[in-house]
């Protein structure tokens, strides 16, 4: 069987050291735990409150003895129960006297045009038809030399005439473009599965 250590439990939850008495009277020792003033939160100030700081033994006593409702009528202590007490108070709006302005959008970069060009595409659609393009749609149409409002037989038309122009086969076994064919073979299937163009 495992031996047990033995070690002296000095660690409490919200002990904080330091040199202030404990607040109880009569009580020599040092005041290391925190309870709220006598008076509550002072109204106005703007700042931490002013603790009262208790020994480990008076923190106790004073927790056993305190009554979150103390001084509530029987309405009050109802609607402190309510399972969405505390939040039907309006959110603080951010205060704008004095200060200024925050960024306008337009103010940040976008080096990858992320947000920009979505933005285009959703307010303002490149086809006349409404179709929605993509940023890979736009690419392949790119490889493929084709304007944004093209359509599925153009489409077509314009893979032919490249897949001619690239394919070994059609250019006397010329294979240096063997990789414009690949991309443009790549655009096609593309654009064929596309939104645009079904």
């Amino acid at each position: 069987m495992r031996e047990r250590k033995e070690r002296p439990n000095t660690r409490f939850h919200g002990r904080v050291a330091g040199d202030r008495p404990c607040a109880a009277p009569g009580c020599a020792e040092a005041g290391e735990f925190r309870a709220p003033p006598l008076d509550g939160a002072a109204g106005g100030y703007d700042g931490p409150p002013a603790f009262r700081w208790f020994c480990l033994d008076h923190v106790r006593a004073f927790n056993a003895g305190y009554n979150y409702f103390e001084g509530m009528s029987a309405e009050e202590i109802h609607a402190a129960q309510r399972p969405i007490a505390g939040w039907e108070r309006e959110a603080r709006a951010f205060a704008r006297a004095g200060t200024d302005a925050g960024p306008r959008w337009a103010d940040f970069v976008d080096p990858l045009d992320a947000i920009s060009a979505r933005f285009r595409r959703e307010s303002a659609p490149e086809r006349k038809d409404g179709k929605p393009l993509s940023g890979q749609d736009r690419a392949s149409l790119k490889v493929l030399g084709l304007e944004p409002d093209a359509d599925r037989t153009a489409l077509r038309r314009r893979y032919s005439e490249l897949v001619r122009r690239y394919h070994p086969d059609r250019n006397g076994g010329d294979r240096s473009h063997e990789n414009t064919l690949a991309k443009v073979i790549a655009a096609y299937q593309q654009l064929r599965q596309a939104p645009a163009f079904a």
